[in-house]
């Protein structure tokens, strides 16, 4: 049975046969038009459709143990890090917290003031937001994992440098692969463009999931974002709920 693809292959190429066999090397653009419709175009990109994975299950104790030793393994791995500029005005390294083997994960763009006096991700205003927003969702702190796409707080916090994010990015990747979530909320422009590497801006991106080698990944506003406009709460909230549904987990009435 002959398909589709065999006889488009089958046509292009004997319209091809037939140029050079008059001479024609290098085909002007008229005849490129005259076999363009010959070749399908290109679907456009589908989101990604997750699928219910179902409640988070307990992490076995010797899972656990083993992904905290290879998360503090990748820790001391960065040392007192000086691979980028970030290091010179940083207090702390803010590596990550939560969960080593949790099902869900949330990821934001760099530590912030307080996040850089205490080493650790989203604790201040922004991070009281998140932590509401988690248990809005029937997770605890515990149950998941927190992290950043750079591990150094930028200068009074502008977006880090593409110079900065490519040199941490290895390491919160290595993060990713110990945990192994099944889901990924990215929070804010900066950490959905930089993970999943595309320039799209955050309200083309933002209430759809994409792909991040095969887990799935919801993009929303930054908790810093809602902060400054109160009124997108409702939309994060939405974005959010489909993260709800894929665990089977229901929003309380």
């Amino acid at each position: 049975m002959t398909t589709v693809t065999d006889r488009l292959k089958r046509e292009i190429a004997q319209a091809l046969e037939f140029y050079a066999n008059i001479g024609v090397e290098r085909l002007p653009i008229q005849v490129l038009k005259e076999v363009e419709h010959l070749v399908p175009a290109a679907e456009p990109e589908q989101p990604t459709a997750p699928q219910v994975i179902g409640e988070p299950e307990p992490c076995e104790p010797e899972t656990f143990k083993t992904n905290q030793r290879k998360l503090y393994e990748l820790r001391s791995q960065m040392g007192n890090c000086q691979r980028c500029r970030l290091a010179a005005g940083r207090t702390t390294l803010v590596f990550g917290s939560g969960n080593p083997c949790a099902d869900l994960m949330f990821i934001g763009e760099g530590p912030g003031r307080e996040e850089d006096l205490k080493g650790l991700p989203f604790v201040g205003a922004a991070g009281d937001l998140l932590t509401r927003i988690i248990n809005a969702m029937q997770f605890t702190r515990d149950e998941v994992y927190i992290a950043n796409i750079v591990k150094c707080r930028p200068p009074q916090n502008r977006d880090p440098e593409p110079d900065e994010v490519d040199t941490c990015m290895s390491f919160l990747e290595r993060q990713i692969e110990i945990i192994q979530p099944r889901a990924l909320v990215l929070l804010g422009r900066v950490a959905a463009q930089s993970l999943l590497r595309v320039s799209t801006g955050i309200t083309a991106m933002r209430g759809t999931f994409k792909d991040y080698k095969g887990i799935p990944a919801m993009v929303t506003y930054h908790p810093a974002y809602l902060l400054r406009n109160p009124k997108a709460k409702k939309t994060v909230w939405e974005d959010v709920q489909q993260v709800m549904k894929i665990f089977g987990k229901k929003a309380l009435d």
